[in-house]
């Protein structure tokens, strides 16, 4: 664990400044108040949140509690029926997934969204192909040199780029996915369950690449998390999502699986 602890140890610092040390933190994303409804269905009340730059933020909850639902708003999928989006320091009303993603907002869904038959540099230019001017065919030499680096400026091993992605393991498969987001210019990265069914050296392989990417190259990373244990170990900050609403948000060394566990069990005794 020491590889997590180290730099989760710099952003406690950070989080809590001596007088006068530093300049306080830059928040890049901020959501206010956000509702969002389905008819007479309120899947989001009153959410409010933020990200700042190079922090790590953990957004916890059971299925349903609008942890999806939150992430479509944010990545422009969908839009919030009332509340604002701040980004980069400005009021945005997101218009679309390209809109988000022209604020340097990526998502990498559970699901990959990669091509199990192409190979690794094909996937990381899916519908970004780099073409010749004047034939217009595929330049696989140019593709395979900027995906190669691609994967090397992150820290991440793949045996060769030109291999299927579908014969990989879920590890590599989730790394290669990151490194596309990585390489389309995002300055703000949504995880949606970057760890989900993995063994533990594929999700060191995870947690390793999530720490390289906040520590070395200052990026945003949201995680949308089912684990309390693995999230605690990896986020700055937490937050708990339960039936649409934030019932928790503290920093991830001020809380423990046990307390997130009483919050959960006394909300559901309400109902």
């Amino acid at each position: 664990m020491n590889t997590i602890d180290q730099p989760r140890e710099a952003s406690w610092a950070e989080s809590f400044p001596a007088p006068d040390a530093s300049p306080p933190a830059e928040t890049v994303l901020r959501a206010d108040n956000i509702v969002k409804k389905f008819g007479p269905i309120t899947a989001l009340n009153d959410v409010s949140l933020h990200l700042d730059r190079g922090e790590v933020l953990g957004i916890l909850g059971d299925n349903g509690a609008g942890k999806s639902t939150l992430m479509k708003i944010l990545t422009g999928y969908q839009p919030q029926t009332t509340g604002k989006l701040t980004i980069h320091g400005q009021e945005t009303a997101l218009t679309s997934v390209d809109h988000a993603r022209s604020l340097g907002i990526e998502c990498v869904y559970q699901d990959l969204a990669l091509a199990n038959s192409l190979s690794v540099y094909h996937n990381i230019f899916l519908n970004r192909e780099i073409l010749y001017p004047v034939t217009r065919l595929l330049n696989n030499r140019a593709m395979k040199k900027q995906a190669q680096k691609c994967l090397d400026d992150i820290g991440v091993y793949i045996p060769s780029i030109e291999a299927e992605v579908g014969a990989l393991s879920g590890g590599q498969r989730q790394a290669i996915a990151i490194a596309r987001a990585v390489h389309s210019n995002a300055r703000i990265l949504l995880l949606d369950e970057p760890l989900a069914a993995m063994g533990a050296r594929e999700a060191s392989l995870i947690i390793d690449l999530i720490m390289r990417l906040k520590n070395d190259t200052g990026m945003s990373i949201v995680m949308i998390m089912h684990n309390y244990a693995q999230t605690l170990d990896i986020a700055d900050r937490i937050v708990l999502m339960q039936r649409g609403k934030i019932t928790y948000q503290n920093h991830a060394h001020a809380t423990s699986v046990p307390e997130l566990m009483e919050i959960v069990q006394r909300e559901y005794r309400r109902f």
